[in-house]
């Protein structure tokens, strides 16, 4: 079951369209049938009817006035015509128009996926009693970074890791520790067989663990605690319930890939067109933005890092996350309101990657929807300049500033004649320390003193050296504009020679 608002999002990436709804977005979707002008089959309440068959608008009249359908989709490009509109509302079906050039086939994949393939979390859940009461004992069902996903109803007299494991919905630290030293993941990365693990800690008591794979890919690990070892039966039924998980997670897997992608389409086409974006439709306000841009590392592995970031950052489709992602190429961007703390939310992300990984992150200014490639500019830039510590561009404004100056040099546009270019040749032919000398007189205001102490040495041998300075080339250091221009070429020029 799905409600019709989460089918707009995800067909949204394929050019679908809402007409009309007219009991509500909230309408719950629970099946999917396709119209065979043939057979008649009729749709029941709660369908997605995906209108084959309907070559003209009297047809498409026909079809929706007449279904018990919640939702009928049909080929055709806004506004609705008003036949089909007056049929909705007799009928109650919502009706949403797909661009003509989407086979049918591939929306039926998409609708059938999302409808009838969604896993709801209480599916897991219902199994975890199941799994408990075959197998005997308190159940828990896991991911592979031991992110709890469900747990058994019944979790009475269960060892205290197992409390702080449901509590904070996942395995405390010195628990997992215990259990990799143990061979746990080892076994689990490489088995389907059940493996019983003893005692490892006095809060940590016996447990019997299975891997959920499919294929070759480890999805996760069903957990029971138990009181010692099980028999066959116990074990087969636990490797039974494992298999029976995986599929739940393949499912809800499918499912959730369709929305990140629904998701990603709309923050890109935000970020690259706003004034064709619909910023509704994500959940976010239409002002006051910003935009995060991270990028992770962690291994030899390219991309690894990054998609592991994304689908962190897209955990749990829905509008309790703060912001809107989107990974493109190696980077992950993420428009969040700027109100929210934006350097926590990377840090809470850093949190939910491995321990190795590298992370730097850009955050963009303050902006309007339709701004936002500007605050994704900043973003990127500040992210250029990051090393670690999430760079903020209300805060680094004058390090991008330099870093374009920067990029202006490194491109041949910086003027390669005048005072400054005459020093650093000087310096470069007999050793001296003149541009060093000038970047800090103009940066204490012509203060000796203070300049002399930032080189750390007599204001005496300052003064010296710009006497020597302005035989070597002449400094117009009474005119404002040239003090200005001089500081920022020593500045750029500095910059670059580090």
């Amino acid at each position: 079951m799905v409600a019709l608002d989460r089918l707009v999002d995800v067909l949204g990436s394929l050019g679908t369209h809402l007409a009309c709804a007219p009991r509500g977005r909230d309408a719950e979707l629970r099946g999917v049938a396709l119209h065979d002008p043939a057979e008649n089959t009729p749709a029941a309440a709660g369908d997605v009817l995906l209108g084959l068959g309907t070559p003209s608008v009297a047809a498409a009249a026909r079809l929706v006035s007449s279904t018990a359908a919640s939702a009928v989709v049909l080929h055709g490009r806004p506004p609705l015509d008003e036949r089909v509109i007056a049929a909705a509302k007799k009928s109650g079906a919502a009706v949403l128009l797909v661009d003509p050039s989407v086979p049918w086939g591939q929306l039926a994949n998409v609708t059938q996926t999302l409808v009838n393939g969604g896993t709801r979390t209480g599916d897991l859940f219902g199994l975890a009693d199941v799994i408990a009461g075959v197998v005997g004992g308190p159940v828990t069902i896991e991911d592979q970074q031991s992110r709890v996903l469900a747990y058994s109803y019944r979790q009475e007299d269960v060892d205290p890791v197992r409390v702080q494991t449901i509590l904070g919905r996942r395995v405390p630290e010195e628990a997992r520790r215990a259990l990799d030293e143990f061979g746990v993941f080892t076994h689990l990365a490489s088995s389907d067989e059940p493996i019983f693990v003893p005692k490892l800690t006095p809060q940590l008591g016996n447990r019997l663990v299975a891997a959920v794979r499919a294929g070759r890919e480890l999805l996760g690990s069903v957990w029971v605690e138990v009181t010692g070892p099980v028999d066959a039966a116990r074990s087969a039924a636990l490797v039974d319930g494992a298999r029976t998980a995986a599929l739940h997670l393949l499912r809800s897997r499918a499912s959730t890939d369709l929305e990140r992608q629904a998701e990603a389409d709309l923050v890109i086409r935000l970020l690259e067109h706003p004034e064709s974006a619909d910023v509704v439709r994500l959940g976010l306000p239409s002002a006051d933005l910003r935009v995060i841009a991270v990028q992770a590392h962690a291994g030899e592995g390219e991309h690894g890092a990054a998609v592991l970031a994304f689908q962190r950052a897209t955990a749990g489709f829905g509008w309790s996350r703060p912001g809107r992602s989107a990974l493109f190429g190696n980077v992950l961007y993420t428009v969040i309101p700027a109100a929210d703390d934006a350097a926590g939310w990377v840090r809470s992300l850093v949190r939910e990657l491995p321990a190795e990984a590298t992370v730097l992150a850009g955050i963009g200014g303050p902006a309007e929807a339709t701004q936002l490639p500007t605050s994704r500019q900043e973003a990127d830039e500040c992210l250029a300049l990051s090393t670690g510590t999430p760079v903020v561009y209300d805060d680094a404004w004058a390090r991008v500033l330099l870093h374009r100056l920067a990029a202006v040099a490194e491109a041949g546009r910086l003027p390669t004649r005048g005072p400054i270019s005459n020093i650093l040749r000087y310096d470069a032919e007999y050793g001296t320390q003149y541009a060093t000398t000038l970047r800090a007189w103009l940066a204490a205001q012509g203060d000796v003193r203070a300049a002399a102490k930032e080189l750390n040495v007599h204001p005496n041998t300052l003064r010296y050296r710009m006497q020597k300075m302005s035989e070597v080339t002449p400094l117009p250091l009474d005119d404002p504009d040239q003090r200005l221009a001089m500081a920022i070429a020593l500045q750029i020029t500095l910059h670059n020679s580090r």
